[in-house]
């Protein structure tokens, strides 16, 4: 409590004193919340806790600035914003703080949806943000939707979904349908988001940690050219390919 205290009367100094803190607005803040969101995340895909902590810091910083400026304009305090996420907490958590019973987490997420309408939302779809990047609102909608009870049965029948998708993209390309090859590359994305989901694997995570993987493989190779005192356009693929097998030897 004291350092968030600390924190506050900081926060109060720099908007009072500080050029730059004293101009910020919410929409100014904005997209420097989303950079520190994603270094958050680059943080906690590379296992660095010292590097989570910091990012946080950052992060709550962003939160008591936008509740900072919303006391300027009389629409609510930081104090508001704790007691209202209490308040929601409390009342879709009934399993914890009232008599409703949830055996396991498929009861609780359609519990937490139905709840949801209970509030107010016209559609369980609500809660996902338009701006969102597409792999994560696809994973987003599938879980809210997987909530409603809208979902397949076994995980069969998405294997045999990405099958089907996969060959109506291949049909689309091969009669050179620019517009449908599109569609049909959107529907087996989305199709293999959904077969991630019954993996159990974050889709996001998985791609991401792939580009690492490769920009770690292609750096050695370009590490292994510059060494040889050449570019990689004098390199044949057969060459670069063997800097690459070279590289995944590496990482075993």
């Amino acid at each position: 409590m004291a350092a968030f205290g600390r924190l506050l009367d900081i926060m109060d100094d720099l908007r009072s004193q500080c050029p730059w803190d004293r101009k910020q607005t919410m929409e100014s803040l904005r997209p420097l919340t989303i950079e520190e969101t994603y270094e958050l995340g680059d943080a906690i895909l590379d296992a660095d806790l010292p590097e989570v902590s910091k990012e946080l810091g950052d992060i709550m910083l962003h939160l008591v600035f936008y509740a900072k400026i919303g006391e300027e304009k009389e629409a609510f305090d930081i104090s508001q914003v704790l007691h209202g996420l209490c308040e929601k907490l409390i009342s879709r958590h009934p399993h914890i703080y009232g008599d409703v019973q949830a055996p396991d987490e498929e009861a609780l997420k359609a519990n937490w949806e139905k709840l949801k309408l209970k509030e107010g939302k016209k559609s369980v779809l609500e809660g996902v943000p338009r701006s969102l990047p597409a792999m994560v609102k696809a994973t987003r909608i599938q879980d809210k939707a997987r909530g409603a009870g809208f979902d397949w049965e076994q995980s069969e029948q998405v294997w045999d979904k990405v099958t089907e998708e996969l060959n109506e993209l291949r049909q689309a390309h091969e009669e050179r349908d620019a517009v449908e090859t599109e569609k049909e590359l959107g529907d087996v994305l989305f199709s293999l988001i959904n077969l991630s989901r019954h993996l159990e694997v974050d889709p996001e995570s998985a791609l991401e940690r792939t580009n690492k993987k490769f920009m770690n493989r292609f750096h050695y190779l370009e590490g292994e050219v510059r060494r040889q005192e050449k570019s990689l356009s004098d390199m044949s693929l057969a060459e670069m390919d063997r800097y690459w097998e070279e590289a995944k030897r590496r990482e075993r």
